[in-house]
């Protein structure tokens, strides 16, 4: 569920606390916890709703004008139910404190290791970890269809494996490209 990045900091401001979506079938559900640019926000309630039936109090508490506006970006899409969709601030990132955490113990690196290579043995193109995590050490800030290019790798799959190295807190994503986050300069530098 992709939210604006002025909607996801209504919601951390306490404005914004619901979200309304038009889907076939509902895409989240209560206690359902997303990854944000501002932190981790909880789903804490899904329920199918008349849009005509909505008031400019639920527009206002989805960070839109009125429910005139919230109608028209709802029949965007004409086909489906429309769904609130209850929203909270749950906390920060875990991967922030994560890819901060550059005091690795013999522990951390076997565990990292053990991680990287059961990446390497379920990818399809081989072995990318270790070639990934020194291109990016090599060249910050560098566009993602750019590395993949030198990999020789489609930009998709390549940015889907960039994600799982974040995931380990070794990467950060930046507005252009990534950089190896201080955990992942001491992995590598080990």
């Amino acid at each position: 569920m992709l939210l604006r990045r002025r909607v996801l900091d209504a919601v951390v401001d306490g404005r914004v606390t619901r979200a309304y979506r038009r889907w076939d079938r509902p895409r989240v559900k209560p206690g359902s916890r997303l990854r944000t640019a501002v932190g981790v926000l909880e789903v804490t309630g899904v329920e199918a709703v008349d849009s005509e039936t909505l008031t400019d109090d639920d527009a206002r508490a989805a960070g839109v004008a009125d429910a005139a506006t919230l109608r028209r970006e709802l029949d965007r899409r004409p086909d489906g139910v429309v769904y609130r969709v209850g929203l909270r601030l749950a906390g920060p990132d875990p991967r922030v404190a994560l890819r901060a955490d550059d005091a690795l113990d013999d522990d951390d690196r076997a565990a990292l290791d053990a991680r990287l290579a059961r990446l390497d043995r379920a990818s399809a193109h081989g072995p990318w970890t270790a070639r990934t995590l020194t291109l990016i050490a090599e060249n910050p800030e560098v566009r993602a269809p750019d590395l993949a290019a030198r990999m020789g790798r489609e930009t998709l799959p390549f940015k889907r494996d960039v994600r799982k190295l974040k995931e380990l807190g070794l990467t950060e994503s930046l507005p252009v490209g990534y950089r190896l986050s201080p955990r992942g300069r001491a992995y590598l530098g080990r």
